[in-house]
């Protein structure tokens, strides 16, 4: 229908007097439905006082079908005969038809329809828009927040405060502004990462009207950065020692607290002894608690001591980490979750208060090289978010650094722990009875991270009462070096009882180690490469003989307190072979004292070895209670704070047999002249009262100048020496050496050194430098 003007007439009484066609078709009333009727009956609200007084504004009336109608209604005053006014005539026009709303630019589209936060603020930091992503990070829609100031829609902190002086910033500086916040929002849960953006919005004058801003949650890479960094600082941090415990901690200190709230290391209790890892049992677990940590102090939320063992059940998230090789997450709420929750609070009562609020842990089993060595687990409960698939992912990284760090520590303290075993089985406990020195010894292994080394000491009885002083240093460090250390050690005793001068017998040493490093391994020479010092001391004479391979000469105190390196030249290293070395020989008197050490003793990176040397010569004039106490001294105030390598000194005080204990005879190279020296040597037993032995003394010293006569050549020597045990000694000028034979029944000789070998203690020979001495030994009883 078409619409039209609509009037209507009121009389002063508010009572409707006339109503046009286009009143009712507005309204739906006929005319004799209004005419008669009050105006406020028409009315579905009553008019404001604003519009009455005026005479115009808009009413709403109500439909014939009940709806509300607004209509902008006009009212002209009717007066009447008397000119008093009598009513009045209301028009009002039909309703326009609605203006459809403009469609939106596509700048409105961008800036409601982004995916960051977006606002505008006044220059008063008044919201002025918001698009949507905005309204959801605040939790109220548009029109709550326009028009309100910024710090009266947000929490009362400092990130709030730092995003209020920077919209003030840019409002008076007209500059933009980026910085990075870690805030939450009213509608968010938690604290987010956000990458803020602010720029001035400016009229054509170029005056700031306003200042907007994108707010982009940057969540996301913020953890991904926080993860890199964290494996970083684990990369730096976790394996800083060989040493399994401190290992374990360093894994414990990265994880809390950035990563939980506590967290633990348990291992197999095999990874910390020295025993090969066994089958994995079926069921339970025992595991080792080795370090645990907490954002409360004291630990008190640990269930377990430290040191203790603890029987994990199969349900707990450890045991299932440890036989599924994975990561295991686990929630509050979760049926294993709170078993495990309710067997730590019947384990450890007392931290019950403290794990509350537990709600979320991972476990993480420790596995380097194949091998399973324990299990690492994080529990967060003041951190708001559970773990996730990217936590876990992250603590599988962290848990493989670490248990190769772990399985290295293990790795080196077992073989470490097998070095010194070995070395010290092959290093002399009780050195052996000889009364040509007093002796005392230390050897203290190496606790850098290269190992064990190989040096070693020996103290070797030789005839004649002499003894053979040994110090060496293999090479390198472990297992290899100890066991090299072993074999020339051995090879050293074998030379000497051959009786071998020390030039020659370094000689003999350097052949071996060149053979070893060619058929062993095919190797470099150098890496099987060692230094030697060898000396022997003659009581008798008082004669120190000694060459060095590559080792530092030894010090020397004498009697009265002077001391001083013995001017040697130390030849090649053992294994560089062609080379010679040069015997060095000194007469010391008795009780002057030797050293003979490793470089470890004296050689460090920040030392300077002249300095070292003069330190220790200066040490052995030190009084001390005794021989073994002055090692102790020595090592303390010689030796590096941190020795980087093993260290072995052997002092040695010398004694010297006199004259009263020795008798020698020059013998002529005849048959009739054996009588004699039988009968000499029986007189000096009687001297030395020792005639129970004068029957064998008799037979060795007959049966050895009889050969020396018969198969040698002059000039020949009888020697009696009263040591420890009685030795009979026979030298001729023949550098042939004898040797024990089975003589046929009807042979005339052969027997003799047989003889001599059943009726002696111990018999040999050995080359000197004008030819050769046989000797023989017999045990004395002990003095009383």
């Amino acid at each position: 229908m078409e619409q039209a003007s609509a009037a209507a007439v009121i009389n002063a009484r508010g009572i409707v007097t006339g109503w046009s066609d286009g009143a009712r078709t507005l309204t739906g009333y006929p005319a004799e439905e209004a005419v008669g009727r009050s105006v406020a009956a028409l009315l579905a609200e009553p008019p404001s006082t604003a519009a009455l007084a005026a005479l115009t504004g808009t009413l709403v009336l109500r439909h014939r079908d009940g709806t509300p109608l607004p209509l902008t209604v006009r009212a002209c005053p009717v007066s009447g005969a008397d000119g008093a006014p009598d009513g009045y005539v209301l028009t009002a026009e039909p309703p326009a038809e609605p203006t459809p709303a403009p469609e939106p630019t596509l700048a409105e589209q961008a800036f409601q329809q982004a995916s960051m936060s977006l606002s505008v603020f006044d220059t008063e930091q008044r919201y002025v828009r918001l698009n949507e992503v905005a309204c959801r990070v605040m939790g109220v829609p548009e029109d709550v927040l326009i028009g309100r100031f910024f710090p009266e829609s947000v929490e009362d902190a400092e990130h709030s405060h730092s995003f209020l002086s920077n919209l003030r910033l840019v409002a008076e500086a007209g500059r933009p502004v980026r910085y990075n916040s870690w805030a939450g929002a009213p509608a968010l849960n938690r604290e987010h990462a956000w990458s803020i953006e602010m720029w001035p919005l400016k009229d054509d004058s170029g005056e700031v009207t306003a200042v907007a801003l994108a707010a982009f949650d940057s969540t996301e890479q913020y953890l991904a950065q926080q993860r890199l960094a964290l494996l970083n600082e684990a990369a730096a941090g976790i394996g800083t020692t060989l040493d399994v415990v401190r290992t374990a901690e360093e894994l414990v200190e990265i994880l809390v607290p950035r990563y939980a709230d506590f967290a633990s290391v348990d291992l197999l209790p095999w990874v910390l002894g020295a025993d090969e890892q066994p089958p994995a049992p079926d069921g339970e677990i025992v595991l080792r608690r080795v370090a645990h940590g907490s954002v409360t102090e004291g630990v008190p939320d640990a269930a377990v001591r430290l040191g203790q063992t603890d029987v994990y059940p199969t349900f707990s998230p450890p045991v299932r980490a440890l036989r599924e090789g994975r990561a295991v997450r686990s929630q509050a709420g979760e049926p294993d979750f709170v078993r495990w929750v309710d067997d730590r609070n019947a384990l450890s009562p007392e931290g019950i208060s403290h794990r509350k609020g537990v709600h979320s842990m991972i476990a993480v089993p420790l596995r380097a090289r194949g091998t399973t060595l324990g299990v690492a687990v994080g529990v967060r409960m003041a951190h708001p978010d559970d773990y996730v698939a990217d936590d876990a992912v992250l603590a599988e990284e962290l848990a493989s650094r670490a248990a190769v760090c772990i399985d290295n520590a293990r790795r080196f303290a077992r073989e470490r722990s097998t070095a010194l075993a070995l070395q010290h089985g092959l290093l002399p406990r009780d050195l052996p009875g000889q009364a040509a020195v007093e002796v005392a010894h230390r050897y203290l292994p190496s606790g850098s991270l290269a190992g064990i080394g190989g040096d070693w000491f020996d103290v070797i009885p030789l005839s004649g009462s002499r003894v053979a002083l040994v110090v060496g240093d293999v090479v390198g460090h472990g297992i290899a070096s100890s066991a090299t250390m072993g074999r020339l050690c051995t090879a050293v005793r074998t030379l000497a009882d051959v009786d071998l001068p020390p030039d020659e017998l370094l000689t003999h040493l350097d052949d071996l180690v060149t053979h070893l490093a060619t058929d062993d391994t095919g190797a470099e020479v150098a890496e099987l490469g060692a230094t030697c010092l060898y000396a022997v001391y003659d009581p008798v004479s008082r004669r120190l003989t000694m060459a060095a391979a590559g080792h530092p000469p030894p010090a020397v105190v004498l009697p009265d307190g002077t001391a001083s390196l013995v001017p040697m030249t130390a030849g090649p290293p053992l294994g560089v072979g062609g080379l010679p070395f040069e015997a060095v020989e000194l007469e010391l008197p008795e009780g002057a004292t030797v050293a003979l050490y490793t470089d470890g003793l004296i050689e460090d990176r920040d030392r300077d070895v002249d300095h070292a040397t003069a330190e220790l010569c200066r040490t052995l004039t030190t009084s001390a209670e005794s021989l073994d106490a002055l090692c102790d001294v020595v090592l303390k105030a010689v030796m590096p704070e941190e020795p980087s390598d093993d260290v072995a000194l052997l002092l040695v005080r010398t004694r010297a047999l006199g004259a009263d204990r020795v008798a020698t005879w020059d013998i002529e190279p005849d048959p009739a002249r054996v009588a004699g020296a039988r009968q000499a040597a029986t007189d000096q037993l009687a001297v030395w009262g020792l005639d129970e032995e004068s029957f064998v003394t008799e037979l060795v010293v007959s049966e050895l100048v009889t050969n020396a006569i018969r198969y040698g050549e002059p000039p020949i020597q009888l020697r009696l020496i009263r040591d420890r045990a009685l030795i009979c000694e026979v030298s001729d000028g023949s550098s042939t050496s004898p040797h024990l034979r089975r003589a046929h029944a009807n042979d005339e000789g052969g027997r003799g050194l047989l003889l001599v070998a059943q009726l002696t203690q111990r018999w040999g020979s050995r080359q000197t430098g004008s030819g050769k001495t046989i000797w023989a030994e017999q045990p004395l009883p002990p003095p009383d």
